[in-house]
Order: C-alpha cells, then structure tokens, then sequence
C-alpha cells in the first residue's frame, strides 16, 4: 500500500468518527461476503419494504450486481454506529437508520475529495421508510424521477446480500444484537455501514 493510500484512509477513518461513528476500518474488497440467501430475505413476506424504493430489491443489481462491482474496487470503509438494543425496537429505528445513511453519504462525498472518485456508498434499512415514508410513493419508482433526497440516501446493503455479520468481523468488531453492555448497563447492538473506494 502506498504511503499517499495510508494516509488518505487515515483521514478517512478520522472523519468517520468526525461524523459520529463509533468505529471505522479500511478492509480489502475480498473480505465482503456477499450471499444470495441474504438477498432473498428482502423478498415478500419476510420484507413489507418489498419493491417501494430505488435503494431495495427489484429495483437493485442484486448479489450478482454487486459481485460485478467488487471487480472494480480493491479497499472498502466500513463504519460502525453503537446503538442501545431497545432503540431498534421503538420509533427510535429511523432516527438511527437515518443517521447511518446521512453517515454513509457524508463518508461518500468525504471519499471523493479524497480522491476515490468512484466510490460507492451503502447503508441498512428502505430509504422509503426512513426518508419518504410521508409520500406515496419512491418518486425514482413510481414516477421514474429524481430522488428525494440525493445528498442521504443511499442503497441497503440488504438487497445486495452483504453480511454486516461478516462485514464487521473484517473490521475486527462483532455484532452483538442485545449482547454488549455499557459501563450502565444498557444492552447495545451495533448498526453499520460501507463505502467502496475507487
């Protein structure tokens, strides 16, 4: 690895924190599994956000999309955001989905001043829910316009079948639903996000 390449994710991992992650780690490509079974999980019945939204299945290239595009990239950031577990259950889960997608935008952008210029942002959850839930419909979808909101969503992860189980183990994290405690006491999980870079 270049020295010029060290740096620039050293800087790149600072701004993760800058933003608000919890962690962040620079990891090669051929660390991201990525499997179909995962993928189908966002089919109906499992998924009620089936199909509403660019950013989720029919309307992404899938794991074998994704495989493709791994082709082209060589490192990849992956950040983390540590949440308390009882949140993802309340009406607390948009504000922290949303939070990773603005994250995983903001660490976009922060790569291509950097010089990553192809560099491709992912995040969890339908950005249908999470940021038009007050419109009928996706207006990329439904009406085959412009999105919303550009400068935060980004896809799901989901619909292109990477496992954030493994994704985090790369990173040398593990991803703890219900299982880490703070010094408090409070049960934490873990949510994250990933920006190829190129």
């Amino acid at each position: 690895m270049e020295n010029d390449d060290r740096d620039r994710f050293s800087g790149l991992i600072e701004q993760a924190y800058q933003l608000g992650a919890s962690g962040a780690a620079v990891i090669d490509t051929t660390q991201i599994c990525v499997e179909d079974s995962l993928a189908n999980l966002c089919r109906p019945p499992q998924c009620e956000d089936y199909g509403l939204s660019a950013g989720c299945p029919p309307h992404v290239s899938g794991p074998s999309g994704f495989r493709e595009l791994l082709k082209g990239f060589e490192r990849a950031l992956v950040f983390k955001i540590d949440v308390p577990s009882e949140s993802l259950f309340s009406s607390e889960y948009g504000d922290w989905f949303r939070l990773l997608h603005q994250m995983a935008a903001g660490m976009e952008r922060s790569a291509v001043q950097a010089g990553f210029g192809a560099s491709r942002a992912f995040a969890g959850g339908s950005c249908k829910r999470l940021f038009c839930a007050d419109h009928a419909h996706c207006r990329v979808v439904g009406e085959g316009g412009e999105c919303r909101h550009p400068e935060s969503a980004r896809p799901s992860m989901s619909g292109f079948g990477i496992n954030a189980s493994k994704l985090m183990e790369a990173a040398g994290w593990s991803l703890e639903l219900c299982g880490e405690q703070t010094p408090g006491g409070t049960p934490m999980a873990t949510i994250c996000g990933l920006v190829l870079l190129g």
